[in-house]
């Protein structure tokens, strides 16, 4: 064992023992706006802060204007990586490719080389700061590789959230080279991680589900725990102060990117079979040309209100009142939209695949059978016309949604539950 990796580790015990808790967090992107995985360091690294803890974050630096307007007391806990001529030049190359694909081959590359530059980063930062706990909270993926290893004090990669592909009925949708290209990084993915050691060598992986468990690699030797990948923060996202009647005629709310796999299409389709029901589009994409056609192609144009992104509070504000939320995604691990309508109250009418399904039950929410398109567009006609007619059903799902929400996906609770396992890898990594 290295001299430094002795110091470092004495440190960390005095730390940790003294209640002065050293948090590095690393990350290919952190951003609110960019939403999605790119969120969860961000909400590791600002809770962390405002209990106190001594938190440092690092990064891509492509989100940097955003974080020195959320952050601007909190710069010198930042640390950014800039974009050099290579990460342009693989930028480029990767565009032409199908999404999978690209991420699959040059999206792995560039991650890879940005935690080459973060390791060296880390290194430096756990010997000038006396970092206890390294944790890597993206990317998701299960199978992606990790260079964060050989520190001198504990990782912790996740929680992890994947092992999952598109409903059987859908995945002829992919060109046969899509489906080629991700089995064959996934029949690798055991030999690549040992290789890069970052998930082999993690003292603590989390996992959000038991699929995601399966799919680790298997030359995993940490612990593997279960905690949600996503969180909800309940000062935003919260039911109306007073009790909100819904407009008439029925109004439904899709938020997310416009991206194929969304399949924004199955809901424009059985929103044409309900005279008068309205539907609002928070979220942009390359899916929005095509989609606003579609509505026009329909006769619902005048039904449909494509609002772009929004800010989180205008987000909430617009649940208030909605029929249900409607999320008819095919490929969905997680599904961070679902839990802020159900804590907003909001029923939630989802495709029965992925993170949704590991959200809602009966008692919450309207589950759709993905097993083809047809099915799915009737499913969601039948559960809109449905909760249309009873208010009362709408009144229950939604408060049962709101309290799943305050029971297991409180971001509070869930950095109560991370701060007990950072402790808990500090005393595992104990020689």
């Amino acid at each position: 064992m290295p001299a430094n990796s002795h110091h470092i580790e004495n440190n960390s015990e005095s730390n940790s023992e003294n209640g002065l808790l050293r948090i590095c967090i690393v990350a290919e992107n952190a951003s609110f706006r960019f939403g999605g995985e790119a969120s969860l360091p961000l909400h590791y690294f600002s809770r962390l802060r405002a209990r106190g803890i001594e938190a440092w974050l690092i990064i891509h630096g492509r989100t940097r204007p955003e974080l020195e307007a959320l952050f601007p007391n909190e710069q010198d806990r930042i640390q950014y990586i800039s974009d050099k001529w290579f990460h342009k030049l693989i930028w480029n190359l990767s565009r032409p490719l199908p999404r999978r694909v690209s991420e699959a081959t040059f999206g792995t590359l560039m991650v890879l080389i940005n935690q080459l530059i973060q390791r060296s980063m880390v290194r430096q930062l756990i010997r000038d700061k006396g970092i206890d706990v390294v944790h890597q909270p993206i990317p998701v993926s299960p199978k992606a590789p990790s260079f964060i290893s050989g520190l001198g004090v504990p990782v912790i990669i996740g929680p992890m959230n994947g092992g999952m592909d598109y409903p059987a009925a859908f995945r002829g949708a992919e060109s046969l080279f899509t489906r080629l290209t991700v089995a064959l990084g996934r029949s690798s993915a055991n030999l690549v991680n040992s290789i890069i050691p970052g998930k082999k060598n993690a003292g603590i992986l989390l996992v959000a589900n038991e699929r995601t468990r399966i799919a680790l690699p298997t030359c995993v030797k940490g612990k593997v725990i279960e905690i949600p990948e996503n969180g909800v923060d309940l000062s935003i996202w919260k039911p109306p102060v007073s009790s909100v009647t819904t407009t008439t005629p029925s109004r439904f709310l899709f938020v997310g990117r416009l991206v194929d796999w969304k399949r924004l299409d199955f809901v424009l389709q059985a929103l044409a079979q309900i005279p008068g029901a309205q539907l609002e589009v928070i979220g942009d994409g390359v899916m929005r040309p095509a989609w606003t056609a579609l509505a026009q192609s329909l006769g619902i144009a005048d039904r449909v209100r494509f609002l772009g992104w929004l800010p989180q509070p205008e987000c909430a504000q617009l649940l208030h009142g909605t029929t249900a939320l409607l999320l008819p995604s095919i490929y969905e691990c997680g599904g961070a939209v679902v839990l802020e309508a159900m804590a907003t109250a909001t029923p939630v009418v989802a495709t029965a695949w992925g993170g949704p399904a590991d959200y809602i039950n009966a008692s919450c929410g309207i589950l759709v059978n993905p097993s083809n398109p047809a099915v799915i567009t009737q499913g969601f006609v039948d559960a809109m016309r449905k909760l249309i007619a009873d208010p009362d059903l709408r009144t229950q799902l939604g408060n049962a949604g709101r309290q799943r929400v305050q029971d297991h996906f409180d971001w509070n609770r869930k950095i109560d539950r991370i701060l007990e396992i950072y402790q808990q890898a500090i005393h595992e990594h104990r020689p």
